[in-house]
């Protein structure tokens, strides 16, 4: 009988789970503190509070309508269309809002529908008595759907990748026109995916801050995040900073609850797992409003990154790139970036190789699923939580923000780590389920283990956890906002100070050059550590 692994198997989740606990556990220890101090209760500001929190849900719901909307014709269209010039590229493509910094993708939308972006200039060229206004909260919905709309139009393809085949072969003997298609087989399955796509946007939307920083005009547009951001960096407000984080965690915790139950998986019905093509295809409507779909959805995608890299290279590229303090900044930006995804990368790690010890050896799924939700449950927990509760712990023993570095690395480190899990842990619990048995009977284990099994099945999925946590933390305005300082700026705060003093051309080479060390970092990591397979 292979014998099973001890305790020694399950110390890097519980190591794991132990920095979790203090880092969160420090966050809201100090926020319970200061709100025991100051006698904080939800009622103090209760008019402000409540105006803040319905602003929060009325952009996040429209966000959400308007971003899977859209995505839905999109997502059907690119799934009707299984040949076009492009359409690899076009997929490709969509998952780059996830990895372009936010602040980025903000200076792109204005540069496009802001008051002298290229719609303006050309409604004013045609003569037409139309000016598109940024400011508010139709820039804070055009921003949120160029992010989520190309997300939820992923994430809906896989519904429609789900169909079997037979179904349309039937559909085709039946000769079903395609409003009945639509109707009978993909309705259907859009009913269990949508509700589940359409919460993830929600939540996204509901704990925006960049973009509503830069595009809500001011208080009357403020969310949670934006709204603590301000009570803790200008007015040091720290009853208001309790009550609004007291009821972000609150409602974020609903949401999270209700998109876990939306979320319905896809029935894998027997297939044979042939691609059969659809009957419905020859229409000219059919192929107007396909075209229409992805034109648009290329369109919302594209021409924003395109005005970027137009602006940024029409700028004064020889004297802002000749600036120290922009590569000082980026060099800061590289630092945050690598650490807190390295960091990321090994808190998700530990937690993975213990849950699928858990779930694979030991037949403790209930206890593997409750490991891994962990990790996750900083979900619930904006960053700009934990960063207000870290400021208010650690500012009577510690200048915060001489220190704000690290706790920008913690923080984002924290916000990557269910990235982490989501595309590590099926790979490690698969090489488990296979490989345990014959490394335990050939006595295999540690670092032989690790480099010879482990290693060769799970480094593309590694390597693609550690690019997009290392991308995101390296564009994240968010929490640099609240620690930053001159002496601390990042690439992402310059740039933001450069809009804020309306110096547009040096910010254009400064967008410019966040977007592609980005972009680059990303694909480094993804080739280096992934592999030549992971492209």
């Amino acid at each position: 009988m292979i014998p099973r692994p001890g305790a020694a198997a399950l110390w890097p989740g519980a190591a794991a789970l132990l920095a979790l606990a203090l880092l969160i556990g420090g966050a809201l220890g100090g926020l319970l503190a200061a709100a025991a101090d100051t006698g904080t209760s939800l009622t103090r500001n209760s008019d402000y509070v409540l105006a803040v929190l319905r602003f929060t849900v009325l952009q996040a719901a429209l966000s959400a309508l308007l971003s899977v909307g859209l995505a839905i014709p999109a997502a059907r269209a690119l799934a009707r269309r299984g040949r076009f010039p492009g359409r690899g590229l076009l997929l490709r493509l969509l998952g780059l809002p996830m990895v372009v910094p936010t602040i980025v993708g903000v200076l792109g939308i204005v540069a496009i529908y802001g008051r002298s972006g290229l719609l303006n200039d050309a409604f004013a060229a045609l003569g037409l008595p139309v000016r598109l206004d940024i400011y508010g909260l139709s820039g804070i919905l055009i921003a949120h759907v160029f992010f989520n709309m190309p997300f939820a139009t992923r994430l809906l393809l896989q519904g429609w990748a789900g169909i079997p085949g037979e179904s349309w072969r039937l559909a085709s003997q039946l000769g079903m026109s395609s409003g009945q298609m639509f109707r009978l087989i993909e309705a259907p399955m859009l009913r269990q995916v949508a509700p589940g796509v359409a919460g993830l946007v929600f939540l996204l939307c509901f704990t925006s801050f960049s973009v509503v920083l830069v595009l809500g005009g001011g208080p009357p547009n403020a969310t949670l995040e934006v709204a603590i951001y301000q009570a803790l960096r200008f007015d040091f407000d720290i009853p208001r900073v309790i009550a609004l984080a007291a009821l972000q965690v609150a409602v974020c915790a609903v949401l999270f609850a209700v998109a876990a139950r939306l979320t319905r998986p896809i029935p894998v019905e027997m297939a044979l797992g042939r691609v059969v093509g659809r009957h419905d295809l020859g229409s000219t409507l059919g192929r107007v409003g396909d075209a229409a779909a992805i034109g648009l959805a290329a369109a919302i995608l594209l021409l924003p990154l395109a005005a970027v890299a137009v602006d940024g290279l029409s700028g004064p590229l020889s004297t802002a790139l000749t600036d120290p303090a922009l590569w000082r900044a980026a060099q800061r930006s590289l630092a945050v970036g690598l650490t807190a995804g390295g960091l990321a990368l090994a808190l998700g790690w530990g937690l993975v190789q213990s849950s699928r010890t858990l779930r694979v050896r030991f037949y403790r799924r209930r206890i593997a699923d409750r490991l891994e939700m962990a990790g996750s449950l900083v979900l619930i927990l904006p960053p700009f939580v934990v960063g207000a509760g870290l400021f208010v712990l650690l500012r009577p023993v510690a200048d915060v923000f001489a220190i704000g570095l690290v706790l920008v690395v913690l923080v984002n480190a924290l916000m990557g780590l269910p990235f982490v899990l989501r595309i590590l842990g099926p790979a490690a619990t698969e090489a488990e389920e296979r490989h345990w048995r014959l490394c335990d009977s050939l006595g295999i284990g540690g670092w032989d283990r690790f480099r010879l099994v482990d290693w060769p099945l799970l480094r593309r999925p590694a390597g693609l956890a550690l690019a997009i946590c290392s991308a995101l933390a390296f564009g994240d305005l968010g929490v640099i906002a609240l620690f930053g300082t001159p002496q601390s700026e990042t690439l992402p705060l310059l740039l933001y100070r450069q809009m804020g003093s309306y110096r547009t051309e040096a910010a254009a080479v400064t967008a410019l050059v966040l977007l592609g060390l980005c972009l680059a970092m990303f694909a480094a990591i993804e080739r280096g550590i992934g592999g030549r397979g992971s492209d």
